[in-house]
């Protein structure tokens, strides 16, 4: 499958081979039909990845900041390897397209095989043959209207956006300024919503052809007799401006100020300074709104991804509304649309069709595709797992931030490890991996599981997609390493449990490896040897700055368990690893959510079978400078002391001893391991009951929160155990 990928690192566009996008269950694949590529959004991406490391950084200040930040923290090298694999990374490109339903996802209904379906979203409705779309980022295409009228909905759907958040009423005059492709269709939907529309572009010969697109009025932003011209066609000025145009400078808001009359509107639709001048503002006291993209649910996954829609009695204007309200229009025949998408270029050409975007005043330009259809899934043979002598291959699901900054080049540099295949998702990330770490090749992530020619299958992938990938490995008799979680509920874990009982009962020895690398940093084993024949129970304190994230951020999602699950499982673990045996209860409560921070400020007390306790506490309301991690053990009159398994302290008997443990948060310990116990045949460097009760634990955590009551946590939970909280509180 042929897809049209940038790489970030020098900005440079080609046509890659890559795997079929997955079909989740809340999505449909699609055989693309026609795909637009936006002479905005997507030529200025491509514009700044061609610019050098220093013009990148020119044009990104907050990454900046952010890679500075980082390095104060966790150092320069490492700094640089994760800016590096930011930088050497392939992105698939375009945000809207058109399609023919190839596959439903399970829990779809709305759609079926073979409906004509107009998409949205950067990352699903690219410029590649086939793409997988979530149900909320796809609409059916009306009767009456093309599948090339179709590909340009999302574009459409951003200038609806900022219409509803103008607020026009029947009579009002509207300004658009910048007469690109969103201001032309702006220009339209205003009109067919009963405005008049004054239409403002830099460019004459643009503003000229916005008369022909149904703008009442249109006029150079160079007229020096401008806001005279505009008073005269509205009597008192515009009431509302939408600002529609693309620039660095404040300029066109600055315009907008100028030709509004009192207490007009300003709607920030396209990307531009955001300098307006106070005096330009406070005496006609405007009001300045920006409009977001397509419209409520952008930016959110819970909307986007997993599909949960806001019920229509309480937002009535979703982005996927908004894309059906503008395809209602043209159906209706109330858009002129077809010389906005007369120029069509073949997908194959499409290279050259982004330079004449360039260099010729197109509105956009439509990739037509030649169509597509699915490989047919090859039959595998499962096998048992036995000793690997020699090379390990290995093939890996997920090829995000974490996998290409800290596992890849871990096993990259191992000898004895073949990294035989890469699968991701969406396919187009596969192509970075492979090219960047050597990957033979790549694939989609079923048929990374069924290829025999790689007995270990690492699971990098989002939280949510571990259960079901294991599910798959194990299935097919692979050894597997999954990093954390093991599962994001109960109902995954009963899932995982009962199947790796059931390959157990038939004499297979199922590999199954969780990576909690923490138990593996060298400071940890030196911790351990401080306290190695201990006669009392641990006392262990552990404070996690973690800091904040955002409600948008994909680990806030309540499918991928939020961070208790997906994150502070780590944490449980180090100290399970310590007391070296199982956790007995957990009690734990949260701060208030103040509607920002998803509960992530919370205080657990675990207590073990041994009678020692750990207290910890994760938080996202601290400042970044001050460390992430630090740790305190105490136990018979020694202590130990680490800040971000960095700097050590062990003391006893009045003596301190310094250890720099570099920062080693044991990853590359943590695969040495794994490799070393393969070869040998051997079960996984941590037990799977070990890594059931850590997962199990986490559940008992978000439990507490919940309840405010200690809850008891089962070492290895049965397969009915229930889920409700109440009958484990202790």
């Amino acid at each position: 499958m042929q897809a049209i990928l940038m790489d970030m690192k020098s900005g440079q566009l080609a046509l890659h081979d890559t795997p079929v996008p997955e079909l989740r269950a809340a999505g449909i694949l699609i055989t693309t039909a026609f795909s637009a590529i936006s002479a905005g959004t997507e030529l200025q991406l491509v514009e700044t990845g061609k610019k050098s490391l220093l013009g990148k950084a020119l044009a990104r200040p907050d990454l900046v900041k952010q890679v500075i930040d980082y390095a104060r923290k966790n150092g320069l090298a490492s700094a640089y390897q994760k800016t590096k694999a930011r930088l050497e990374y392939l992105t698939p490109l375009g945000y809207s397209c058109s399609g023919t339903v190839l596959a439903v996802g399970e829990e779809v209904d709305e759609f079926r095989v073979g409906d004509r379906v107009a998409c949205a979203g950067a990352g699903y409705a690219s410029h590649r043959e086939i793409n997988y779309v979530p149900r909320n980022l796809a609409v059916k295409v009306p009767e009456g209207v093309s599948m090339e009228a179709a590909s340009i909905a999302t574009i459409g759907a951003i200038a609806m956006q900022g219409v509803r958040q103008a607020q026009l009423a029947v009579g009002e005059t509207v300004l658009v300024v910048g007469a690109g492709l969103v201001g032309i269709l702006t220009i339209q939907i205003a009109r067919a919503a009963g405005c008049r529309v004054i239409a403002v572009d830099k460019d004459p010969g643009r503003a000229a052809e916005a008369i022909a697109f149904g703008a009442h009025f249109a006029f150079p932003a160079s007229d020096p007799n401008l806001a005279e011209r505009v008073r005269e066609c509205s009597r008192y000025g515009a009431d509302a401006a939408l600002v529609t145009a693309s620039s660095d400078s404040s300029e066109p808001v600055e315009l907008a100020a100028h030709l509004l009359r009192d207490r007009g509107r300003i709607v920030i639709v396209g990307t531009v300074g955001l300098g307006v001048s106070r005096a330009a503002m406070y005496h006609k006291e405007l009001s300045l709104t920006l409009s977001r993209s397509y419209g409520p649910g952008r930016y959110d996954a819970e909307y986007e991804e997993l599909g949960r829609d806001y019920p229509i009695g309480h937002v009535r204007w979703t982005e996927r509304r908004n894309m059906e309200a503008f395809l209602d229009l043209v159906a209706s025949g109330s858009m002129q649309i077809d010389r906005l998408i007369a120029n069509r270029q073949p997908f194959l050409d499409g290279l050259r069709a982004f330079e004449e975007l360039q260099n010729r005043r197109s509105y956009t330009v439509l990739l037509e595709y030649p169509g597509a259809a699915l490989p047919v899934p090859a039959t595998v043979v499962p096998h048992a797992i036995e000793p690997i002598p020699g090379d390990v291959r290995v093939a890996c699901i997920g090829a995000g931030t974490f996998a290409r900054s800290v596992l890849l080049p871990v096993l990259k540099g191992m000898r004895g490890v073949k990294l035989h295949s890469v699968a991701t998702s969406s396919g187009a990330t596969a192509v970075s991996a492979a090219k960047l770490f050597g990957f033979q090749t790549s694939q989609s992530p079923q048929d990374a599981i069924a290829d025999p020619g790689a007995p270990l299958v690492l699971i990098l992938s989002r939280n949510d997609s571990h259960a079901r990938y294991i599910l798959s490995g194990l299935a097919h008799h692979k050894a597997l390493f999954v990093e954390k979680p093991l599962a994001v509920s109960r109902e995954d874990l009963r899932a995982v449990v009962r199947a790796y009982d059931e390959q157990s009962a038939t004499g297979h020895r199922p590999f199954v490896m969780v990576g909690f690398n923490r138990r593996f940093a060298p400071a940890t084993v030196a911790v351990a040897e401080l306290f190695a024949g201990r006669r009392e129970p641990l006392v262990l304190h552990v404070r996690v700055n973690a800091g904040f994230l955002p409600g948008e951020h994909w680990t806030q999602q309540s499918l991928q368990g939020g961070r208790v699950v997906g994150e502070f499982c780590h944490f449980l673990d180090w100290a399970r690893s310590l007391t070296g045996c199982p956790i007995r209860a957990i009690h734990a409560t949260a701060t208030p959510d103040c509607g920002r921070y998803h509960w992530d400020n919370f205080a657990v007390t675990a207590s073990f079978e041994d009678g020692s306790i750990a207290n910890f506490l994760y938080l996202a309301n601290g400042d970044k400078s001050v460390a992430k991690e630090y740790y305190e053990v105490f136990c018979g009159g020694s202590v130990a002391r680490m800040t971000d398994f960095r700097d050590l302290e062990l003391t006893r008997d009045g003596k301190t001893r310094r250890v720099n443990c570099r920062g080693d948060k044991g990853h590359a310990r943590e695969m040495e391991f794994t490799f070393k116990a393969l070869r040998a045949g051997a079960p996984a460097p941590i037990p799977f009951d070990q890594i059931v009760e850590i997962t199990e634990a986490t559940f008992c955590v978000r439990d507490s929160i919940q309840t405010g009551l200690p809850v008891k946590v089962s070492a290895r939970p049965a397969a009915d155990l229930s889920s409700d909280p109440a009958s484990q509180a202790s």
